[in-house]
């Protein structure tokens, strides 16, 4: 509840905000945390709303998002200023390229029109559009909650690195990243790296996996115990060749100074026999936030998203089919790339099958949604096509600037699908998923 109010009034500068959540006991099933964390629901009702402005307002979809965006200097909703690494305003140029490019006619590029500028007859009673929708979402607990993460970075004579730490691997990338980060500030080739992740009994605490934070805490603990053991073998190495150790260059598994180059196993070997501790802990802890209602920072930094969705929908049988999805997120800084776009490729799936699939029907507390047979899910046959637009405006005090992706990235997705629906049928979808009887339905309303 924390997160929705947080979130309520979209990644958005409104000067005036009135925001009132109530949580509620009910005998349903209890029900845990799910990526985005609160943010997918207050999403679709935001930036259905934000369409809903635009027409009557006469503006594009894109127009008045792009009037409102929150900025550099913007206040949030909860009162934040935000100082640094918003870069909401160039996912939605980066979108509005892209789709200008595959179709200079999509209706979010232009101003609505009387009747209804958006529909496009695909024949046999099928009608396609555009739909677009901004987000944002927190990195890291926030709220005045201790965020915390340790590593434990160790260089042996082998020229091997071992990184240890307690955040968990589950499926995001986090293995990756930290050998990338031990690598970049060692010098090392990526192959030269070991990771153990998850194990409490070796591992320093990282704390969970959530608030899309691993990247952010973990990923500045191992590079802080990393810069520590480099600067332990620069120290050794300089004394062995007689020059400062600002003289010498860390790169590819070699440390380079003056006319000597030492492999990586041969500077650690020197340091080593010198009684030097070539292994480094630190836990890192992230900027201080404040709890919900008090002045200050609710979050030390937010990730940015805009993303468009073309949809195709049979308007005798109220089936929709995502044909396209252009997914455009500010992320601070790429440190792996490829693996950030698989992120961002899985989480607007993830957001789709929130739109068009995923109904768990309760009566009276009891589930009807009892097997993968009747609660739907999307499979790889609902994929779309999907183009993501990597946007890097970093945060100072990121691990070189990155910030998280784990959650954004299925945020917007379900709103952009619903404004694509209207756009396509002058029907509004106002309860998830747009199931085919819930598009029947709304195309009756009309």
């Amino acid at each position: 509840m924390t997160r929705t109010t947080t979130h309520a009034a979209g990644p958005y500068d409104i000067p005036n905000v009135s925001i009132v959540c109530d949580a509620v006991y009910t005998n349903n099933v209890p029900a845990g945390a799910f990526r985005g964390f609160g943010v997918p629901q207050s999403n679709f009702a935001i930036e259905s709303q934000m369409d809903i402005l635009a027409r009557q307002l006469g503006f594009s979809p894109l127009e008045i998002r792009r009037r409102n965006a929150l900025r550099v200097g913007s206040t949030t909703s909860t009162g934040q200023v935000l100082g640094e690494s918003v870069g909401l305003l160039e996912t939605i140029d980066g979108v509005e390229a892209e789709v200008r490019r595959l179709d200079p006619d999509a209706c979010i590029l232009r101003a609505p029109t009387v009747p209804h500028p958006a529909r496009r007859a695909a024949g046999d009673g099928r009608v396609r559009a555009w739909g677009v929708a901004c987000a944002y979402k927190n990195v890291g607990l926030g709220g005045n909650i201790p965020d915390s993460a340790g590593a434990i970075v160790e260089l042996d004579s082998s020229g091997r690195v071992s990184v240890r730490a307690g955040g968990a691997e589950i499926g995001q990338g986090l293995v990756g990243v930290v050998a990338q980060i031990a690598a970049e500030e060692l010098g090392a080739s990526y192959s030269q790296v070991d990771v153990l992740l998850g194990d409490t009994a070796l591992t320093v605490d990282g704390g969970a996996t959530t608030a899309s934070r691993q990247t952010f805490v973990t990923g500045n603990a191992v590079r802080l115990a990393a810069t520590q053991v480099r600067e332990a073998l620069a120290r050794a190495v300089a004394e062995e060749l007689d020059i400062s150790p600002q003289e010498l260059v860390f790169v590819d598994g070699f440390v380079r100074g003056g006319e000597r180059v030492l492999s990586l196993g041969e500077a650690a070997a020197i340091a080593l026999r010198e009684g030097r501790d070539l292994r480094a802990e630190v836990t890192y802890t992230a900027p201080r936030t404040v709890a919900l209602g008090e002045r200050g920072d609710a979050h030390f930094v937010y990730s940015y998203a805009t993303q468009a969705a073309e949809v195709e929908i049979d308007t005798r049988s109220g089936g929709v089919r995502v044909l396209r999805i252009v997914a455009a997120h500010d992320v601070g800084r790429a440190i792996n790339p490829l693996a950030l776009c698989g992120q961002i490729e899985g989480g607007v799936v993830m957001g789709l099958s929130l739109a068009l699939l995923e109904d768990f029907r309760q009566v009276r507390g009891v589930p009807q949604m009892t097997n993968l047979a009747k609660y739907k899910i999307a499979t790889v046959a609902d994929k779309p096509e999907i183009v993501v637009i990597l946007v890097e405006h970093p945060i100072a005090a990121g691990p070189y600037g990155a910030k998280g992706v784990g959650e954004i990235t299925c945020i917007p997705t379900a709103a952009a699908i619903v404004n694509a629906i209207d756009n396509a049928c002058d029907a509004r979808v106002r309860r998830l998923p747009a199931t085919p009887d819930r598009v029947l339905a709304a195309l009756s309303a009309r």
